[in-house]
């Protein structure tokens, strides 16, 4: 008999144990800040390498000009060495991303690369006295405008009217 008394003394201590820490790990959850906001997201500087896209690119590089202090530069980019490749990607007032890619990439493969398997709407729209056409069903909805030896793409997860809200604030030097 003297065995199982001492089984049952072990069993209770880890229940017990068990407990304690179980208090303990709530009232260091209780007690230690956390924050469970959205994260702060970072603008960046884009100006040094638009300068740099307008240099150096084979077409007129896009690049917005009087959107909302609301719209945030989140990404930037200018690759040279394959297509002259420009990327601005913004967080929107709503919390959306919306981005403007151009490219001389071959427009088939760069659209479908930058929207990310959007299919052709064949609806057209003017904007800033250009014609885009709305593709949709991919990860992102996008505008598309074709000229001067580059494709123009303005995508993301915004509607519409953001992504037309980006595409008319586009400007080229």
């Amino acid at each position: 008999m003297a065995g199982s008394n001492g089984k049952q003394k072990t069993v209770r201590d880890m229940v017990l144990s068990l407990g304690l820490i179980g208090i303990m790990a709530g009232v260091i959850y209780l007690f230690i800040p956390h924050d469970d906001s959205e994260p702060d997201i970072k603008r960046v500087d884009y100006r040094v390498e638009l300068l740099t896209a307008r240099r150096a690119a084979a077409y007129p590089v896009a690049a917005p000009e009087g959107l909302p202090t609301t719209w945030k530069a989140t990404s930037v980019r200018f690759q040279g060495d394959d297509f002259d490749s420009w990327h601005l990607g913004f967080h929107t007032p709503d919390g959306e991303y919306v981005q403007i890619e151009q490219s001389t990439q071959k427009p088939s493969t760069f659209i479908d690369e930058t929207t990310e398997g959007s299919e052709e709407a064949n609806t057209k729209q003017e904007i800033g006295g250009r014609t885009w056409t709305r593709y949709t069903g991919g990860r992102y909805d996008a505008l598309v405008h074709e000229a001067d030896g580059s494709t123009t793409v303005v995508a993301g997860t915004g509607s519409f009217k953001l992504l037309t809200e980006l595409a008319q604030a586009l400007k080229t030097q």
